[in-house]
Parts: structure tokens; C-alpha cells; sequence
């Protein structure tokens, strides 16, 4: 199938609907007829092309998208297609991604992508290049060096993006960050972030081959990953568990959890991360790991001095959860309704969820306390975000300028385990790490064979 660029094909139609909402100077149905009844415009709405669309998150998204027009339907899986298209009747229906951009790439807006983590980055970069927005769900990518390469694509190509870390846009994330940044708790030095959940847990060995449903394109599934034969075990659920699929816990909660860390702290590049415990280690799934990252001293328009000291982050996963150590001067059961900590040289904050709840520890610290004035703007819902950016609005709060950094030194993580007790020194700039050549053989992942994506240049 041909690949091709055609950005310019579609620029007329994304122009005047950016025109039109930013402007309402113009409507095909003017919007007074349908005052209070709900419901936009039709000249109003985003042309959407949904890529996966089966199981919670896949139905979910489309769904969160609905107020815009469900162009296209897209999924490897007929069974899980069939039932989505049965709510979206006019949609049109696709089984091959590649198809339905080459196809309807005039037609469409924009995409959202709930698909396997090792496929993200090659659907999401096939749509930008031909100019369509993205919405890719987290983690932004399976390998650091493709969170990097949707970062300077979305650049290029110049499309709205946004990772679906829907914590970015809590209002308790910007709370959260807007105390830390009062100085409230003074210098954050350190924070621990956990998830003590897993996929494919005690998987050593590759599941059993069994007969491919008649409904599923296994070789479409597979996409860039290495040929396997299928298991149960592994598709519709269990793949984020697996080396050649998934991200484990750091990219399916991680990501979520460690968002008002990377906001509130302004996380960049870090100098170095450690795999500090690992157990269960095997040639197929994640095992559970603990590790540290150091960050350097970083620039920080938000706070006083402009700048926030050194910081180093923890990370535990699965049974590692076990190393974490409560902090000196709090109980357990200060900390326990927390997936995520701040220690500052004058207090403790603890946030939940995806980011979506945030307290002073110990409890008796949130007595009479009294919230800092508000410095960030207030979403009005993760895909809502994304959407108005699409029509013209504000660039979305997890963008791929953002998303694509924050992947990259999340997913550092995902490495180290492989080199227990090692410091690997990291290069950001390049891409690289300046001490272990074997680490660098996992920055950028193998692609199959018709499946490779070639590095850009901004």
C-alpha cells in the first residue's frame, strides 16, 4: 500500500472550520437555531476517525468524542468493531489503519489512537503526516526513542496532539501544583510515586500458541513487533504485561500518577536512573522493579527564584512496592491513600488517582488550610481540551511538546531493570546513555520488517 503526504489536500476544510469556530463569523447552521437545545452546529464539528475501538478504554474514547462526528471506525478486530459500529451507524468501517488515512485522510480532522502501546507511535505518525490531528492514548509511546520522534513530528507537521493522561487536566493536578510552586512546602528534593497492580504476572514463557479467532487480523495486531504466534493471553488484555507489547505498570499508571510531578516539578531530562530491586525477571514479561531518577537543578518560571533544587524520584511497581519506606515524621497510614509523594524541606503532599485528589500529610496539616491563588488555567475535561485545540483554541495541556518529553524519561524506567544496582548515565540531548552500551540497544525498539519508521529532522 502506497504511503503517502498529502497535508495540503485536506488544509482548506481544517482552516475554515478553525476559522469558523475561533470567529463565528460563519455558519452553515447558524448557531441561534440551535440555541439551548445542546447541541453544535453542524459546520461546528470535528470529521473523527476512531483507531481501536473495542473493550472499556476503545469504546470509552470514542464515546468521549461523540459530540463531533464519528467519521470512521478502525479495528483489527471485527467483533470489537462490529459492536462499536452498531452505536455509530454512519460511520465508516476499517479494519486497517493504513487504509482508512490513505482513503479518508481529505475527509478527516483528527484521530484518537487506544491501541496496543507498541503500535502508537506508527499510526499516530501516519496520521500527522498527513496533517490530522492525534489524540493517542498513554503511554505516548512503547520505546523513548518514538516518544521522541512524535515530538518533532508533531513539530513538522504542525497537527494538534494531546496524550490521553487525562490527570493533566484535574483540577487537583493544578492545585497541586500551584502549592508547591507557593513554597508552601518548601524545596522539593524528592517524591515517590507506586503501583502495586501488573499485568501477566508469573508469564515466563510464551503462552501457548492457540488458533486465531476467525474475527482478528493477528498479523495487523502484531504490527511493528516481532512475528509470535497468538494467545488469549495476550490479546484482547493481558499484552501490556509482555517486553514486546506493553509498558507494565510505569506506562500504564506510572504515567497517570507521576503527572503532577512532572508539572509541579518541571521534570526534564535526568542525569541518571537506577534500578534499585527487580524480581521475576524473564524473557517475556516485565518483572517488579523499583528505581530512581535524578533530576538536575531546572528552570521554573512558576516559583520566586525561577529555579528548583536537584530532585530524586522514585518509581515502585508491582511486589517492589514493598521498598518503598514511609518518610521520616509520617505513619503509613498518613501516606496510604496516596499513589504519589512530595517531600519538601517544610512539608508532605500526597496525591491519588491519576492526580485527581491531592492533601497536606498528615491530615491535621489540611486544617484551616487555605489554597494558593489560582496561576493555572482550568480544563473543561481532558478530550474537551483537545478538541477546542482543534478547532482553533489553546494548544492542548498534554500535548505531544509535552507528552513526548515526559514519555521519554518516564520510560527510562522500563530499561533499567535490566541492569540492577547500575547507574546509567543519561544523555538527553542524544538520546542515548553515556556509560552502558547494552542499555542503549533498548532506547530504540526493532521494527519488523515493512514496519520501520525513519527518524525526522524539525
Amino acid at each position: 500500500m502506497k504511503r503517502t503526504t498529502r497535508r495540503q489536500t485536506v488544509a482548506t476544510r481544517r482552516r475554515f472550520l478553525a476559522t469558523t469556530v475561533a470567529s463565528s463569523a460563519f455558519l452553515i447552521v447558524p448557531r441561534h437555531v440551535l440555541a439551548g437545545s445542546g447541541e453544535q452546529a453542524p459546520s461546528d464539528k470535528l470529521n473523527i476517525g476512531c483507531v481501536g475501538v473495542g473493550g472499556m478504554q476503545g469504546a470509552g474514547d470514542v464515546r468521549n468524542v461523540s459530540r463531533e462526528t464519528i467519521y470512521a471506525l478502525c479495528d483489527v478486530d471485527e467483533t470489537h468493531l462490529e459492536k462499536t459500529a452498531a452505536n455509530y451507524p454512519s460511520a465508516k468501517r476499517y479494519r486497517d489503519f493504513r487504509e482508512m488515512l490513505d482513503k479518508e485522510h481529505k475527509n478527516l480532522d483528527a484521530i484518537t489512537v487506544t491501541i496496543p502501546d507498541h503500535m502508537h507511535a506508527t499510526v499516530s505518525l501516519w496520521a500527522m503526516e498527513r496533517g490530522i490531528a492525534v489524540h493517542c492514548q498513554k503511554p505516548l509511546t512503547q520505546s523513548v526513542w518514538e516518544a521522541r520522534l512524535l515530538t518533532k513530528a508533531a513539530e513538522k507537521y504542525s497537527v494538534v496532539t494531546q496524550m490521553g493522561n487525562q490527570g493533566y487536566s484535574s483540577e487537583a493536578t493544578r492545585v497541586a501544583c500551584e502549592i508547591i510552586w507557593s513554597g508552601a512546602l518548601g524545596d522539593i528534593t524528592e517524591a515517590h510515586s507506586m503501583s502495586g497492580g501488573g499485568f501477566s504476572r508469573g508469564v515466563t514463557e510464551w503462552p501457548p500458541a492457540e488458533e486465531v479467532p476467525k474475527t482478528l487480523d493477528w498479523d495487523l495486531w502484531t504490527g511493528r513487533a516481532a512475528e509470535h504466534t497468538y494467545s488469549s493471553k495476550i490479546h484482547p488484555i493481558h499484552w501490556r504485561g509482555f517486553l514486546e507489547y506493553g509498558t507494565q505498570m510505569i506506562g500504564d499508571w506510572g504515567i497517570h500518577m507521576l503527572g503532577p510531578a512532572n508539572w509541579a516539578l518541571q521534570l526534564g531530562n535526568p542525569t541518571s536512573v537506577e534500578c534499585t530491586a527487580v524480581e521475576g525477571v524473564n524473557p517475556v514479561t516485565y518483572p517488579s522493579y523499583a528505581c530512581k531518577f535524578e533530576f538536575p537543578e531546572r528552570a521554573n518560571k512558576y516559583v520566586p527564584s525561577g529555579k528548583m533544587p536537584p530532585l530524586t524520584l522514585y518509581w515502585y511497581e508491582g511486589s517492589a512496592v514493598k521498598h518503598f519506606a514511609v518518610p521520616k515524621g509520617l505513619t503509613r497510614e498518613d501516606v496510604k491513600p496516596f499513589n504519589e509523594i512530595f517531600i519538601g524541606t517544610k512539608g508532605y503532599l500526597g496525591t491519588g488517582g491519576r492526580g485527581e485528589s491531592f492533601r497536606l500529610i498528615p491530615e491535621s496539616k489540611m486544617q484551616d488550610f487555605q489554597k494558593p491563588p489560582q496561576v493555572l488555567k482550568r480544563s473543561p475535561g481532558h478530550f474537551q481540551d483537545w478538541i477546542q485545540a482543534c478547532k482553533g483554541g489553546d494548544p492542548a495541556c498534554s500535548n505531544f511538546s509535552i507528552a513526548g518529553p515526559y514519555t521519554e524519561w518516564m520510560l527510562l524506567g522500563a530499561i533499567s531493570w535490566r541492569f540492577p544496582n547500575e547507574k546509567l548515565l543519561w544523555d538527553g540531548k542524544n538520546l542515548r546513555f553515556t556509560n552502558n552500551e547494552k542499555a542503549n540497544e533498548f532506547v530504540k525498539p526493532r521494527f519488523r520488517k515493512g514496519w520501520e519508521l525513519n527518524d525526522i529532522s524539525v
